[in-house]
């Protein structure tokens, strides 16, 4: 988490325009001239699906639209789409399973809780496929934990997963009943406080000798965890490893030369060893921070175990991760952290914030977007930090009664049909408000999601040698699909 008022801030820039968010160029792998990708065009369906999100709707089902021979309207708006020049390729989406969230899910009944994960999960609804894992307490925990409390135990013998046998571990075996390809992925706050200098929790930052037995800490969580019949496919080296924010949450700040120790002498060696396949993530933490991941980057020891950053939206612009990829085309990104304030009065309807902030991380090389707290109660609780943060859904502490957030239905205009293994590919219009993004899904399928957060107008795609006339609603998310 980041500061209060970076967060803020990051709600505030959300909001705004985002033409500086978009790279200013994009290193794509155009189709080779007469592939299938290019000619596909001409035998493309007459009839493209369309949904959308506006002040009178959710996620609806609206008219079809249909291609026509290309015959530009004058004076009309353009929205030209290239499936022949394609970017990433996408993982998923979804949010973080923190012992908040875990809480607040458990209070559910069974059948109520079904269902829910059902519309979550389960790739016939939400179809959300990644999911974030606190490794101990985070701030949205009911208390401050470790896997091993208390007096230095540099051998591990008290270390146990005991605390979250309770409710977190069967919500997220429950998830992936739901969705057994839930691509899963773990994160520290902070490390056990007798291995820090202030022994807490609490801010301050690592010793360094105790390194080794750090990275045999995450080896037992890991090991634990597949255990219990959840394996975790990904992990990050710390959250937010730039601040300690002021001693208020678990926190702890890792120098670069420390992260870079840690993934490259300690951790990547520990678990190739020991035949763990779990991805190392550098980073999770804001895009200014880019510079700081390029000359880390710079390692090529250190590339061996690890050429994976996770990103949050708190400071800086999405522009910044291309300035990565730019030097690192190989390098993945994945977004790994981002919600809203549920005391914000858009909190509810910033769709189109939300759906913004989206095409913008997305044209910016992220093959995944995952939001914080999939789920707390009307006052963003349970917490242990300084944050008024609000989950995807909110569940009332007293009725159980669930209310979806703007961000939820910026969500489903993205995971309801983008699949796993789709690639971006070129979208282009001349108008800087108007946020867009294409993808090819596996099996062929074309999806566009268009944010207008204007008045209502209308806009013309161009595929080829085909047009569409596609109205758009004000304060709107479309997500338009075709074959």
């Amino acid at each position: 988490m980041a500061r209060q008022t970076t967060r803020r801030s990051f709600l505030e820039l959300s909001a705004m325009g985002l033409a500086a968010a978009v790279a200013p160029s994009e290193v794509a792998r155009p189709a080779a001239p007469g592939s299938e990708a290019e000619n596909k065009t001409s035998n493309v369906s007459s009839k493209i699906s369309v949904w959308i999100t506006s002040d009178d709707e959710r996620f609806a089902k609206a008219p079809d639209v249909s291609w026509r021979a290309a015959s530009p309207t004058p004076g009309s708006e353009q929205l030209l789409l290239n499936p022949g020049t394609r970017f990433q390729e996408i993982l998923g989406f979804g949010g973080a399973f923190t012992d908040a969230a875990c809480y607040t899910f458990n209070r559910l009944s069974p059948g109520a809780r079904e269902q829910l994960f059902h519309e979550f999960f389960h790739p016939s609804a939400m179809g959300l496929s990644m999911g974030r894992v606190c490794v101990g307490s985070s701030d949205y925990s009911r208390k401050l934990y470790s896997y091993d409390d208390g007096e230095a135990d540099p051998d591990l013998t008290r270390f146990s997963i005991e605390h979250d046998r309770e409710y977190i571990l069967p919500i997220l075996r429950q998830a992936r009943q739901a969705n057994p390809d839930l691509f899963l992925f773990s994160t520290p706050w902070s490390p056990p406080g007798w291995m820090k200098f202030n022994g807490t929790m609490l801010g301050g930052s690592m010793r360094n000798h105790y390194f080794s037995v750090y990275a045999k800490y995450y080896l037992k969580f890991l090991q634990g965890y597949a255990a219990e019949g959840v394996p975790i496919q990904a992990l990050t080296s710390q959250n937010e490893l730039d601040t300690d924010q002021d001693g208020r949450m678990p926190a702890c700040i890792w120098p670069q030369e420390y992260e870079i120790q840690f993934v490259r002498e300690h951790l990547g060696p520990l678990l190739e060893s020991s035949g763990q396949p779990t991805k190392i993530w550098i980073l999770d933490h804001n895009y200014n921070l880019w510079g700081r991941v390029l000359c880390t980057l710079e390692d090529d020891k250190l590339r061996k175990y690890s050429n994976t950053v996770a990103w949050h939206g708190y400071a800086g612009t999405p522009d910044m991760m291309s300035k990565v990829h730019d030097v690192y085309p190989d390098a993945e990104m994945h977004w790994t952290e981002g919600g809203p304030d549920y005391t914000d009065p858009g909190y509810l309807t910033d769709w189109c914030k939300w759906g913004g902030t989206f095409s913008a991380i997305l044209r910016n090389w992220c093959r995944s977007i995952t939001a914080w707290n999939l789920a707390l109660d009307e006052q963003g609780r349970p917490n242990i930090g300084p944050f008024p943060c609000g989950g995807v859904v909110t569940i009332n502490s007293q009725t159980n009664e669930i209310t979806r957030c703007g961000q939820y239905w910026a969500f489903a205009h993205y995971s309801r049909v983008i699949r796993r293994g789709a690639h971006r590919f070129d979208s282009q219009s001349a108008d800087a408000d108007l946020r867009h993004i294409a993808f090819e899904n596996p099996d062929g399928q074309r999806v566009l999601v268009v944010t207008n957060a204007g008045p209502a107008r209308a806009v013309e795609l161009r595929l080829a040698d085909m047009m569409a006339s596609v109205p758009l609603k004000s304060n709107s998310l479309t997500t338009l699909t075709w074959r």
